[in-house]
């Protein structure tokens, strides 16, 4: 198998369901490799970082829009995201990015976690509610759903009776992520981007009548004032993907993760009994099976990485979830091992354009598995779950759990000694 066979595998439906057997085939043929003229595939962890911080290498912009995907300002999937600070090189990007970090800074984060905590419980009440009734549990729409949409609507100042609006429409226009898209695919994803944009239309709206201490409001005042300052399209679409990258990033860590931790009862036992080793299980978590699997750069200027020459506008497309398990990096890297040293996963990128949110990421899981352990001690999976057929944001549509005889009462919540920060 050619690395064209393998990229052609690897977008497959069996490819992406299961992405790392043909990322070890790709890795054969070295850390960089080209798949096509002026195109490679990078699944090394020191190339992949190197690229990610490297000035020489961006996103695509609207010159190469209009050469790669003509036509795409008609796609309000496409054009939205390509105005926002996601799909934008400095200074824009700088710019936009400058104006929604105050609502991420680790002060603020750690502020949060109260929030985090009392929701967790409520969700979990729901669960064993559901459970004691006889009714099926499903973790991703009872948990791991609900526990991050609360937390960025919160952020946004989206009002709570709204946050079931938003699981399809992101689920439709992430699809735009993927390296591929059909027509049929896309035309959901134009339909959520239209659906969210009209929605955050209204609440732009609501916020100038009334303003609030909220991230939504600061946005509109950036739009609005002197100085750094959004577009209208670049407000609106910021909005979008504060949203969806808020909640989808953090729903597939937790549905991931807790496989994991259930296929490992040993490291689940431990982690139970010792909840400060939450941070260092989460980086382990984010290695082994990471939410985000591949992002894309363009080059710039001639560059070489992994032996391999890039000239000027080479097309790369960055496999984190290959990089997150390069043995060159991790040793025995296909086993989870949450005692492994020095672990910096890959999983929300690496340079400017770093995830803004991965602090409230990692706060939400490194709360959420103590206590879903130390409070559902027999919690365990009902089935294979159902993955969606992605490769770009990896994680389950469905997860079906049965939550034990023994779920303790939200009064056992105790010290979230996880809070310290150690690791194992």
């Amino acid at each position: 198998m050619d690395p064209a066979d393998a990229l052609a595998l690897l977008l497959s439906p069996r490819g992406r369901l299961n992405p790392y057997p043909t990322y070890e085939r790709l890795r054969g043929y070295g850390p960089v490799v080209q798949a096509g003229p002026a195109f490679h595939l990078v699944t090394g962890y020191a190339e992949a970082d190197g690229i990610l911080r490297d000035a020489r290498f961006g996103v695509m912009d609207d010159d190469l829009r209009d050469q790669f995907l003509p036509g795409w300002r008609e796609s309000p999937a496409v054009a939205s995201i390509s105005r926002s600070m996601l799909r934008t090189n400095p200074p824009d990007h700088s710019r936009m990015r400058r104006l929604a970090a105050g609502a991420f800074t680790p002060r603020r984060i750690a502020a949060m976690r109260d929030v985090v905590e009392a929701q967790a419980d409520e969700l979990v009440d729901g669960m064993v509610a559901r459970a004691r009734a006889g009714e099926p549990v499903d973790f991703m729409a009872e948990f791991a759903y609900p526990l991050p949409v609360a937390v960025i609507c919160a952020l946004l100042g989206v009002p709570a009776a709204d946050r079931p609006l938003f699981r399809r429409w992101a689920t439709d226009l992430t699809g735009v992520l993927e390296p591929e898209i059909s027509p049929d695919e896309l035309a959901l994803a134009d339909r959520g981007a239209t659906e969210l944009r009209d929605y955050f239309t209204d609440l732009v709206a609501a916020r100038r009548r009334a303003p609030a201490d909220d991230l939504t409001t600061a946005l509109v005042q950036a739009h609005d004032g002197v100085g750094d300052r959004l577009s209208g399209d670049e407000l609106l679409a910021n909005l979008v993907v504060l949203l969806v990258a808020g909640f989808e990033t953090t729903t597939n860590l937790l549905g991931n993760g807790l496989v994991v931790l259930l296929d490992h009862p040993a490291e689940a036992a431990t982690l139970r009994e010792r909840p400060e080793f939450a941070p260092g299980y989460v980086e382990e978590l984010l290695r082994y099976d990471s939410p985000v699997q591949l992002t894309s750069r363009m080059s710039t200027a001639p560059t070489r990485y992994g032996g391999v020459d890039l000239p000027a506008g080479s097309w790369l497309i960055v496999l984190l979830g290959a990089a997150n398990r390069d043995p060159g990096r991790y040793p025995e890297a296909d086993r989870f091992d949450p005692w492994r040293p020095a672990v910096h996963p890959l999983s929300f990128g690496a340079g400017p354009h770093y995830c803004l949110g991965a602090g409230l990421a990692r706060l939400e899981a490194q709360v959420a598995f103590p206590l879903l352990l130390r409070r559902l001690p027999g919690l365990a999976l009902a089935g294979p779950g159902e993955r969606r057929v992605r490769l770009t944001l990896r994680g389950y549509a469905t997860l079906p759990v049965t939550v034990g005889d023994e779920a303790s009462p939200v009064t056992d919540r105790g010290t979230p000694a996880g809070a310290t920060g150690s690791t194992p």
